[in-house]
């Protein structure tokens, strides 16, 4: 059981049966009051985030969570394959559980799962991957009205900025948090 003074970013805690990633924490005590604990919270299962307040003596069971490194195999029709590099099983995850992080998925790919109870919660994408771009409109030389990007769409489907000088064919760097561009590779 951790105590609230332990509720430090990263770690993993249960609520309600559920387990959450504590993403922020802000300590105080006021005068001869016991203190508290604000934070930030983020549902492993659901992706959602919420703020919650603990105090005094309380006791926040630790969640019964981990990883496991999976290299992405294929997707079809909202299904994910992939294999445990461990022991070389393969499974499939619906598109529910991999969520927002298809759009950075290629074939090959390794990557952490979420595991909570011995079973798959959540796909972790590493912070940045390299994608090629498969479509975007050539950029015209002085053309900076519109802040020097435009859109370009990327092998797996997804649309993202890009400076003016990248071109069709080149490889990109995404960074996975923020679905933003990071450089030319």
């Amino acid at each position: 059981m951790y105590s609230i003074k332990e509720l430090k970013p990263g770690r993993a805690i249960e609520i309600d049966n559920e387990p959450y990633l504590v993403t922020s924490s802000q300590f105080s005590k006021q005068g001869r009051q016991g203190g508290v604990m604000a934070t930030k919270l983020k549902n492993l299962k659901t992706g959602s985030v919420i703020n919650k307040t603990f105090s005094g003596e309380t006791k926040i069971p630790p969640a019964d969570v981990g990883y496991r490194h999976v290299q992405f195999l294929f997707g079809s029709d909202g299904s994910y394959t992939f294999m445990d590099l461990n022991d070389y099983n393969q499974f499939e995850l619906t598109s529910d559980l991999v969520g927002e992080t298809k759009d950075y998925l290629t074939d090959g790919m390794e990557l952490d799962l979420f595991i909570y109870n011995e079973q798959p919660i959540g796909v972790k994408l590493p912070p940045a991957v390299t994608l090629e771009v498969k479509e975007t409109t050539p950029g015209v030389k002085g053309d900076t009205a519109t802040g020097g990007t435009k859109p370009a769409t990327l092998e797996t489907g997804v649309v993202i900025s890009v400076p003016l000088f990248v071109n069709e064919g080149d490889k990109v760097k995404v960074n996975t948090e923020r679905g933003e561009y990071v450089e030319r590779v």
